[in-house]
């Protein structure tokens, strides 16, 4: 993929640095002749004659120089604008000042322009901005005053190249997300034929396991609960999402789970992915659900205390669904199960026993992120929690980071 990049790059920029090469060689070649044609003219021949012999053996040892970014260091392209505005400010010292008043030609003429188009091509608009403003001052000094046809050719020079370096950003950056295309199909196309393999082999072992395990029952049983868990966690990895795991291992431990560092918002989806299994469905979106690291971490562990209370309350065996929404100014979670219900009156009497399930761990957490937690019980049709945090959270950072 790094080739295909290369490959890429090189088919945008290439024919514009080669254009530039030979721009570069046939404006010297500009330049000498109308230095010839003038040459009675000049007051100080030999200067002339000097500066022409470096700028035509410049412009040839420095023609590897132009044939991409990475040999255009900044140290050639500010000797290369050295030679172009020294050729300019020369001009008064060889020339004939009649000459010069009447507009005639700079020493580098319009070799100049390729000085600052090199600007363009290596860093865009702003480079060029700033090479062109060289050269400007450089002219105006050279003629003594602003000229109409100086002004007219400094305000042309200071455009095109302006623009020539805003259409090789755009172009760099269609170039990239081109490449960022090309990968992704790369990786889908992988994934693909990764998912056809699998299917074939190890999902249809794990189904096995879950339909003889319910058969025999037993330790069979727990046995092919945990392959249908796992054989729905490899579906979701094999179509592109995040891997959901068992919360429980086999052998029935906590298991060891690997903690993002604090470096940057984190994704909740991979938070929350570990909570899916056979009872508990997720859905999300199919784009990063970013939070401040412990503003995430807080959200998780109330999804985790929301569905304990699903466990401890509704049964083993009711099922629960959580939601990710992402809103403009917040993320919102929303746990349901098909349990019972709760009874009117229950939580306020579980809080009056010191039973803080609700109050601490899912009302507290939210409550410190600057978010609120809401719960809607109906008897006999279950319960639904749904947590809101603002995706500014910042406040749980310092709580999280004392745990």
């Amino acid at each position: 993929m790094a080739g295909r990049g290369r490959v890429l790059r090189m088919s945008v920029e290439l024919p514009l640095w080669r254009a530039l090469a030979g721009y570069r060689v046939l404006t010297a070649l500009y330049a000498v002749g109308l230095g010839v044609t003038a040459f009675d003219h000049f007051v100080r021949p030999w200067a002339a004659v000097a500066y022409y012999a470096v700028l035509v053996v410049w412009t040839a040892v420095t023609l590897p120089r132009v044939t991409g970014a990475e040999r255009c260091t900044r140290r050639f392209l500010a000797a290369d604008l050295t030679v172009a505005v020294t050729g300019i400010l020369l001009t008064p010292f060889t020339d004939d000042p009649a000459r010069i008043a009447g507009g005639g030609p700079t020493l580098p003429s319009i070799w100049t322009a390729g000085a600052v188009l090199a600007f363009a091509l290596k860093g865009g608009w702003r480079w060029a901005a700033i090479a062109s403003t060289a050269v400007a001052a450089a002219n105006l000094i050279e003629r003594g005053a602003p000229t109409r046809d100086t002004v007219h050719n400094v305000i042309l020079v200071w455009l095109a190249s302006i623009a020539i370096g805003y259409v090789v950003e755009v172009a760099r950056a269609s170039e990239r997300t081109l490449a960022r295309a090309l990968e992704i199909e790369a990786a889908t196309r992988e994934r693909e034929r990764l998912a056809r393999d699998i299917h074939d082999s190890v999902l249809q072992v794990l189904a096995m396991v879950q339909r003889r395990g319910a058969v025999i029952g037993g330790e069979a049983a727990e046995l092919g609960r945990l392959a249908g868990e796992q054989e729905i966690a490899l579906r979701t990895l094999v179509s592109g999402g995040l891997l959901p795991v068992s919360r429980t291992p086999l052998d029935g431990e906590p298991r060891e789970e690997s903690v993002p560092d604090d470096h940057g918002p984190l994704d909740l989806r991979t938070l929350l992915a570990p909570y899916a299994g056979a009872r508990v469905s997720l859905a999300e979106p199919g784009a990063p659900v970013p939070l401040p690291p412990a503003a995430a971490r807080e959200l998780a562990a109330a999804v985790g205390a929301a569905l304990d209370n699903v466990r401890a309350h509704a049964g083993e065996n009711a099922r629960a669904w959580i939601l990710v929404e992402d809103e403009p100014a917040a993320i919102v979670v929303t746990v349901r199960d098909d349990g019972p219900g709760i009874p009117e009156g229950r939580l306020a009497e579980a809080e009056g026993e010191g039973r803080l399930g609700v109050a601490q761990s899912i009302r507290g957490r939210l409550r410190d992120l600057g978010g609120s937690a809401e719960l809607i019980s109906v008897p006999g049709q279950g319960t639904e929690v749904e947590l809101t945090v603002p995706k500014s959270a910042e406040g749980a950072r310092g709580k999280a980071e004392k745990r």
